[in-house]
């Protein structure tokens, strides 16, 4: 009995007629012998290939083990929680009752920097983000036309508290469940590297990172302005 091979290949060789045996066992034996035919396979008419030197597995090389960098400070920390006493207290807890724009006018002199022109402040927006059932207030200022000055107010003991600061570029600010989701560009335009921040009882507490595909901008529509109406 011969190993078959589909047409194009050479046979790997040619087994010798078996000798007469008990039709018992047949059936092992052919099975037996479709395996060794499986096993073997067929030959190649091109033989055996060279595919390069395979290349090696290893842990990763970690460069300068003994060296790590000084821990944040408090200048240096985003959600580092800044009080504003100078502002007049607010026992309701509620960040509505505050001014916005004085608010980030002492902020910005507790820094000793001057404070934002009005226009370049974003419309201030309300949200609880301390999970308190109060709102706190989040606001924007555009420093130019690519950087902006992102910052978080809460009442703690009646006095107005940061409680984040951020500057970058902002490719969109989103809330979802009380999470604080910063979105900023890459260098790849598909895509914006996303840092979510959630108040942890204490502090705006560094949530998650991640990469996501970038909004495409919504076209505009254009045509004709409707017509006015009767005075």
């Amino acid at each position: 009995m011969s190993a078959f091979c589909p047409a194009g290949s050479a046979p790997v060789g040619h087994a010798r007629t078996p000798a007469p045996v008990p039709r018992a066992r047949l059936r092992p034996l052919a099975l037996a012998a479709a395996l060794l035919t499986l096993l073997a396979g067929c030959a190649s008419p091109e033989g055996l290939k060279d595919e390069g030197r395979a290349r090696q597995v290893t842990a990763p090389l970690d460069l300068w083990p003994r060296n790590s960098p000084a821990p944040l400070r408090e200048n240096e920390n985003p959600a580092a929680l800044k009080p504003l006493p100078e502002l007049p207290r607010i026992p309701s807890g509620d960040m509505g009752h505050a001014d916005p724009l004085a608010v980030l006018d002492a902020d910005f002199a507790a820094s000793g920097a001057a404070p934002p022109a009005p226009g370049s402040v974003r419309r201030p927006e309300l949200h609880d983000l301390t999970d308190d059932g109060k709102p706190d207030l989040i606001a924007v200022v555009d420093v130019d036309r690519r950087t902006s000055e992102l910052r978080v107010y809460t009442v703690r003991k009646t006095v107005v508290t940061r409680i984040l600061a951020l500057r970058g570029v902002l490719a969109g600010v989103e809330l979802a469940a009380g999470h604080l989701a910063i979105r900023e560009p890459t260098k790849d335009p598909r895509y914006v590297s996303v840092t979510d921040y959630v108040w942890d009882g204490n502090s705006m507490g560094l949530w998650d990172l991640t990469l996501d595909l970038a909004h495409k901008p919504k076209p505009t529509t254009s045509g004709a302005a409707p017509a006015a109406g009767p005075p």
